[in-house]
């Protein structure tokens, strides 16, 4: 069993070192492997399939919404670009530029796409004419490039995966309805599928994304009590539709401009999965997200009969994404090997419990075991995963509430930022000099304020003035 240990060994613990644990799993669960590119990572077959059965969760979604995909060209004109001043402000220290094209040096820079909300309105501003033409409810699934100074897979890398939806609509209120509708579907989808709970609410203006009128935010609270930002969905009023003249004519014959909306999920989401359910042994994947949810590991699979048996249960379970183990490695390993990947569940089966018609059923997040009559194992695995399922939210939900804190005064929330990593709440008078101040001695930013308001003091937590709002504070990712 010496061999067997060292699987896990090599995983440092995360109370030691929580960012080395999250590389150590990274890599040993073999999820992305880092490539010849700073910041680029490559998406192995484990990691890859989770993005993919995140897609396709969330398409449907969005499909069942209304939501229509679409596909645009990865290069922007720099004069596309320009149009809208506080947006290209906003981007500008990450953007990377191509100045060449086949040796030859390009008229005019191309920006490879950071985001793709100017070549959506140009393209807009070409399609529509009439309010018989809106909305447009359209997203596309793409790869972007941010050229970020310091990197990590899945949360911050200079090219990532990740859906970007651009609507336009007819009326400010229809596009503010679909900003906060696709923040409640990015929360439910979180919460039912990721077993992560999120905090909504609205960013300030500091945080706010660049040339939008607001942005709206799900945070989530990861194990080592650091913020995530796991989906955003911004209201772009119609400052994008005048720079860049999207108009239609109205019932009434007059010309009016389009209201926008534009929100995104990125394969941060894989990180967020990591952090929040993952132990010391690796892994723990919610069900609903997990490549293969079931692993059957044969015992003493030489002798005979054990391996057509565990062939025979794979077909039973054939609802669930399941594998057989019939490597030459020990029990010990497999079983080591089995709970670093995060797979849901592994069923045991070996000579004495095919004579008794049972395997043993152990799921990886409790390390329960429970042994159950092969007449029924299709139903009784459903039913654990969907208990693990549950329970995993329960799980997060519970350690998300424990460490989000109050704090009434200036004192108060310095300790909580230095000494209770989590979420802080406190009240804020709305200006931004508070806020600055706040990161600059704590290290804390805003993430939301959020849309269930508490009443916690009268004044701002910084300056004393009379508070406008409570906000989550804490330190992110």
């Amino acid at each position: 069993m010496g061999n067997d240990k060292k699987l896990v060994e090599e995983i440092t613990s995360m109370e030691e070192d929580f960012a080395q644990w999250y590389t150590d799993v990274v890599k040993k669960a073999e999820l992305v492997e880092y490539s010849g590119v700073r910041g680029c990572t490559i998406f192995r077959p484990a990691g890859y399939a989770i993005w993919e059965l995140i897609q396709k969760e969330l398409d449907a979604r969005f499909k069942e919404v209304g939501v229509e995909n679409v596909y645009m060209p990865m290069f922007i004109p720099e004069s596309l670009l320009q149009k809208e001043k506080d947006h290209v402000e906003g981007f500008a220290p990450e953007v990377a530029w191509v100045t060449h094209g086949g040796g030859e040096q390009l008229q005019e820079r191309l920006c490879v796409r950071p985001t793709s909300e100017t070549i959506f309105c140009d393209f807009y501003a070409k399609i529509i004419e009439s309010y018989r033409d809106l909305p447009k409810v359209y997203n596309q699934w793409c790869s972007v490039v941010r050229w970020e100074k310091t990197t990590r897979p899945f949360l911050r890398t200079m090219e990532f995966l990740w859906q970007e939806g651009h609507t336009a609509h007819a009326t400010a209120e229809e596009a503010e309805e679909r900003t906060i509708q696709m923040l409640n579907l990015y929360a439910d989808f979180c919460e039912e599928v990721l077993a992560i709970p999120m905090v909504k609410g609205k960013k300030t203006d500091k945080e706010k994304f660049a040339g939008a009128e607001a942005t709206y935010t799900i945070e989530a609270l990861m194990h080592d009590g650091k913020a995530l930002q796991s989906g955003t969905s911004h209201n772009f009023g119609d400052g994008f539709a005048k720079a860049f003249e999207i108009q239609y004519t109205d019932k009434d014959n007059t010309l009016k401009y389009v209201h926008q909306t534009s929100w995104g999920m990125t394969t941060r989401l894989i990180g967020a999965i990591i952090m929040v359910h993952g132990d010391n042994s690796g892994l723990v994947l919610p069900p609903m997200v997990a490549p293969t949810q079931i692993m059957i590991i044969p015992i003493q699979q030489k002798k005979e009969g054990v391996l057509e048996k565990a062939a025979e249960v794979k077909e039973k379970l054939g609802a669930f994404r399941v594998k057989v183990d019939d490597s030459d490695k020990s029990p010990g390993w497999k079983f080591s090997e089995q709970e670093m990947r995060g797979i849901p569940l592994r069923i045991e089966i070996g000579p004495k419990d095919i004579a008794a018609n049972q395997a043993v059923i152990v799921r990886r997040d409790t390390r329960e075991k429970t042994i159950v009559s092969l007449d029924e194992i299709d139903k009784r695995a459903g039913e654990i995963l969907s208990a693990m399922q549950k329970e995993m939210l329960e799980r997060a939900r519970a350690h998300r509430d424990a460490h989000t804190y109050e704090a009434h005064n200036t004192e108060e929330f310095a300790d909580i930022v230095a000494n209770k990593p989590g979420f802080v709440k406190a009240m804020w008078c709305g200006e931004r000099a508070c806020e600055d101040e706040i990161k600059e001695k704590t290290g804390a930013t805003s993430r939301c304020m959020p849309f269930e308001q508490k009443h916690i003091a009268d004044t701002c937590v910084c300056c004393g003035k009379p508070a406008r709002a409570m906000v989550y504070w804490g330190k992110a990712y």
